[in-house]
This record gives structure tokens, sequence and C-alpha cells, in this order.
């Protein structure tokens, strides 16, 4: 960003991108990213993504984060949920995390670079967390294609998977969490949630864009 770009942000102005070099759809989101509080509280506070702030947001409502309890944090990378998790469970409790992509280190988190999908992750991140989890947390998106359907199918795919396998690390009385998008086909999965959660809702934190389709998924009580 050039001096005056600099100047004009601080004074509250919106930063516009300019030059050809980028595609209108790049463009916009650099402008978006320019332009987000959180995206400048984040690398003020020392987050490393704006995502940080809409789990803290949930928590501070539900509060799910509970001081001693026990973690997993699904797709993890690059760390944002897990720094506010390892925070808000302090010394006593553990945050495990987990992601096909590395990770670099985070104060009160263990990581292991693993598929979720593989058979052996229920089993490793329990060892890891040494018992049953309190909390379990995804914050993954399946890649984009550009297509809406094929994107919302895409994700809801994905959050029953993380469901399926918090239902085999939660100890009873446990939570889950996890982003999906508003459309069609949440039914089945609300089903089946009711059926083994006592509670469960949608929760849109402040942080997350007014115009994004995306939502969280949020069932408490865990029924093993």
């Amino acid at each position: 960003m050039s001096t005056s770009g600099k100047r004009g942000a601080a004074r509250g102005l919106k930063v516009r991108v300019k030059g050809k070099s980028h595609k209108p759809s790049s463009k916009r989101w650099l402008q978006r990213q320019l332009n987000d509080p959180y995206v400048a509280r984040a690398r003020h506070e020392g987050y490393r993504s704006r995502a940080a702030f809409k789990l803290a947001e949930i928590d501070d409502k539900a509060h799910i984060l509970k001081s001693g309890a026990h973690v997993i944090d699904l797709g993890a990378a690059p760390g944002g949920w897990s720094q506010v998790a390892a925070k808000r469970v302090g010394a006593k409790g553990r945050v495990v995390a987990i992601d096909l992509l590395p990770m670099d280190a985070i104060a009160g988190v263990d990581f292991i670079q693993l598929d979720f999908l593989d058979p052996s992750a229920p089993e490793k991140l329990n060892a890891m967390l040494g018992g049953s989890a309190d909390l379990v947390l995804s914050d993954m998106a399946a890649n984009a294609t550009g297509h809406a359907r094929t994107d919302h199918l895409k994700i809801m795919a994905l959050v029953e998977a993380a469901a399926e396998f918090a239902r085999e690390v939660l100890k009873p009385g446990g939570a889950f969490l996890a982003k999906v998008l508003q459309g069609g086909t949440e039914a089945a999965l609300l089903a089946s949630l009711k059926r083994d959660f006592a509670s469960v809702k949608h929760v849109k934190p402040p942080a997350s864009r007014a115009d994004s389709a995306e939502l969280y998924l949020l069932a408490s009580g865990f029924r093993s």
C-alpha cells in the first residue's frame, strides 16, 4: 500500500485497489481485506486469522471453552481458532489440532499433521488429549468451485464427516461447533444431531461477514 493509502486507512477512509494486474474477484477480495477491521485487529492482537474472533464471539455467548476443557480443532491451520481455544481453556486444559497442512507451533496446542478422515485419527487424538474431548471445533471449508450448489454440497459433506468424528471422540455432555452454509440440504444433518445432542442451533457471530452465507452449527449436550 502507498504511504497516502496508509494515511487514508488511518483516517477511516476506504482503501481502493487499483491496477490492471488484479482480476476483478481478486481485487474485490483484497479491497475487502484492506478495509476489514477484524483483519487489522487480528494483526494487532497477534491472531493468525480474523476467524479467531468468530470463535471468541461465539464463546462469549455460549461458553463452550471452559477452563480445563479438552478440545479438538479439526482443519486447524493456520491456527486462529486453536489460539483462542488454548487461551480460554487455560493451563489446565488441553487443545489438540489436526490438519492436512503444516502449522507453526502454538503455545498450549499439540498439533498432528493428518487427515481427520484417516481411520486412525480419532484414537490418535484422544490419546494426545489423554481421554475423550469436551469440545470438537471445525472451521473447515471445502475448496470452492465457484458453483454455489456444488460448494454447498461439498461443505455439508465435510460437516457431516466432522459430526461423525465428533461422535467418536466426545465425552457425554460434550459439544460440537462447525461451519456450515445457508441452504436446503441441512435437514438430515440437523435431525441426526438432534438425536445425539440435547441442543442444536445455528449461530452467526458479528465477525462473520453479513454478506456471507456462512453460519455456525452448535450442538451441545452429547448423548453417548
